[in-house]
């Protein structure tokens, strides 16, 4: 079991570290409200947890083009 993290934007792998290794409370999950949990996290049948946040490249993107906040998807 392992908490993955993957760019929501682009889908890039950004991070793994095995499920044993923290709780959720260890990873900052319980401050989420339920609604950004519905966005963000996703369990699998085989324990793992995937958390979807945005990379470094995305991130710049998002903010020297303001604009693409209102696109579903601004990746082609």
């Amino acid at each position: 079991m392992a908490v993955v993290y993957r760019c929501r934007h682009c889908k890039q792998h950004m991070a793994e570290i095995g499920h044993e290794q923290a709780t959720s409370h260890e990873l900052g999950i319980h401050q989420l409200t339920d609604q950004e949990r519905l966005e963000m996290i996703r369990y699998h049948e085989n324990g793992d947890i995937q958390v979807e946040t945005i990379c470094e490249h995305c991130q710049e993107a998002m903010e020297n083009n303001p604009h693409y906040h209102e696109l579903d998807s601004f990746l082609q």
